[in-house]
């Protein structure tokens, strides 16, 4: 598994353990790193810190995205990992300059494959799809 993979898969992991449990990021990212393998690369672990990091920074901004996308559905609503891979995958689209949104949402899709239902894929990719569509627009 590439690097930024499986900082992904990380952080995914990370953001439902907070989402579940409620902890501050501090606290719930002492317990997630206590529980992993100590043999994850430096590049591993300082890119899962970012996505998370950054992904609960911008998480207003972000939920307000994914509902506006969202057609009938609310947060709450949503499979737990679900709305975590949707929050991972909109703060790289929307914060992330450097990461091409066409690999965020192929990334996304893929770990909503590997954690979620057989619907998640499609589900994840429609909101991201709109999601990056709409960046598009408004930079242009």
């Amino acid at each position: 598994m590439r690097k930024r993979t499986k900082a992904r898969h990380l952080a995914i992991q990370l953001l439902y353990q907070i989402d579940i449990t409620n902890d501050s990021l501090q606290e719930a990212w002492s317990n997630f790193w206590l529980s992993q393998d100590k043999k994850i690369s430096e590049d591993v672990i300082s890119f899962s810190q970012q996505l998370v990091t950054g992904t609960m920074e911008h998480l207003k901004d972000i939920d307000t995205a994914i509902v506006e996308f969202a057609d009938n559905w609310n947060l709450e609503r949503m499979a737990v990992v679900d709305r975590n891979i949707l929050r991972l995958g909109c703060y790289e689209i929307l914060f992330c300059p450097d990461i091409p949104p066409k690999v965020t949402i192929n990334e996304a899709v893929e770990l909503a494959k590997c954690y979620s239902g057989p619907e998640s894929g499609k589900f994840v990719n429609g909101i991201l799809d709109k999601i990056m569509s709409r960046k598009k627009s408004e930079v242009c």
